[in-house]
């Protein structure tokens, strides 16, 4: 699982290298969010803008990243395809997780 991390004034930014989240995919996720965010006292935003897919593992596991947050900070997820934007509504995780739809302006490089 390729997972990129840049820290910016919007908080760490968490790059999801990949276009699934699926089965295959899932126990690596959760190991490569765990290191990336063991330390994080703030806000964490995934970026999802590069996943086409997930499935009900892949769900599963960016749950169990929320959950695995150290007190005090918070998983936000970003940029969002349809596909993947359509898995959250219909499950109701749009609820459980702040969702943007592009990653903060503090982020991009053309600010």
């Amino acid at each position: 699982m390729r997972l990129t991390q840049t820290t910016t004034l919007a908080g760490l930014i968490l790059h999801v290298e990949e276009t699934r989240i699926d089965a295959m995919a899932a126990i690596a996720f959760k190991d490569a969010m765990r290191a990336a965010t063991q330390d994080e006292t703030g806000r964490a935003i995934l970026d999802l803008s590069e996943v086409t897919f997930i499935d009900s593992s892949g769900l599963r596991a960016i749950v169990a990243a929320l959950k695995q947050m150290p007190n005090g900070a918070a998983l936000e997820l970003a940029c969002l395809s349809s596909a993947v934007e359509k898995v959250f509504t219909l499950t109701h995780m749009d609820t459980v997780f702040k969702i943007h739809k592009q990653l903060p302006v503090t982020y991009r490089a053309d600010v």
